[in-house]
């Protein structure tokens, strides 16, 4: 090889391992919808094919640039969220009984508080392998008490039945305690306030998989302002947990067609959790 070729080589894979390329994911789950359809197994990563030789007096062609991973593509592409760092150091000893305590039975914290009838502080398996994650309570909830109750939540219970598993499975909190008034959208002042208690309720279940529903986890978590569309189905490292964003619940009410594109994303969580689709 020429010098001048390999010293271009040799600067095109240090520029690449500096930005944490990775291959290509190839794998293909089944696409059927709604919940219940038969699932894929597990993804296989396909090898990439041999680039032939060039021929006498062509010139070689040129490696092709494997996509982002997806650590790179936070850093690289998603806009930091300006205030108080969320990645605090763990609480020692901590329990939900404690979280729970510490946010008191009426908390005042924050304007939600104005106009909640509950506190809706979360549900389920308090080992759970799988946490799912919403923005907020809505009418149902702030009634109940419990998180994900009303029509979005009936469609996450088959979402989570057709992984194979049931609600008592699995834990389900959001990023606020409190009803945002009209089901808006948690502000940031809100998020800055609550979302420590959350992130305090995922270091103590420790789960393996957590699937944010919606872009405001979604953000929450992975400390960004970009939309939902940028990385919905990647994987992402988060405080030792693997972690996957999905469109809300609520979403698929109002656009069915996108079922699909959330089967697939509950069936790489399926692959990594070893977990079997429901038969019908």
């Amino acid at each position: 090889m020429e010098p001048s070729r390999s010293a271009q080589l040799e600067a095109w894979l240090r520029y690449a391992d500096e930005l944490g390329l990775g291959p290509f994911d190839l794998s293909r789950p089944s696409e059927q919808a709604p919940w219940g359809s038969p699932g894929a197994g597990t993804p296989v990563e396909a090898p990439a094919p041999p680039v032939p030789p060039p021929s006498v007096g062509e010139k070689a062609p040129r490696a092709p640039v494997p996509p982002a991973s997806p650590r790179a593509v936070v850093s690289a592409l998603f806009p930091v969220v300006s205030g108080p760092s969320l990645f605090e150091e763990r609480v020692d000893n901590d329990t939900l009984e404690r979280i729970r305590s510490d946010i008191g039975p009426g908390c005042t914290r924050c304007k939600l508080h104005r106009g909640r009838k509950n506190i809706v502080f979360g549900v389920g398996d308090s080992k759970a392998e799988l946490v799912f994650v919403g923005e907020g309570p809505g009418h149902e909830e702030d009634l109940q008490a419990e998180p994900f109750v009303g029509r979005a939540g009936k469609l996450l219970t088959q979402m989570i039945e057709a992984m194979g598993l049931r609600r008592p499975d699995v834990y389900i909190c959001n990023v606020v305690k409190c009803r945002p008034p009209e089901n808006r959208l948690p502000e940031k002042d809100e998020i800055a306030t609550c979302s420590p208690y959350l992130i305090r309720q995922l270091d103590v279940i420790k789960p393996k998989v957590i699937c944010c529903l919606g872009a405001c986890s979604a953000q929450t978590l992975l400390n960004t302002t970009q939309g939902i569309s940028r990385y919905r189905g990647e994987w992402f490292d988060y405080r030792g947990a693997k972690l996957m964003a999905t469109y809300h619940p609520a979403y698929l009410l109002r656009n069915p067609a996108a079922k699909s594109e959330v089967w697939k994303d509950l069936q790489k969580i399926m692959a990594v959790l070893g977990l079997q689709p429901k038969r019908r």
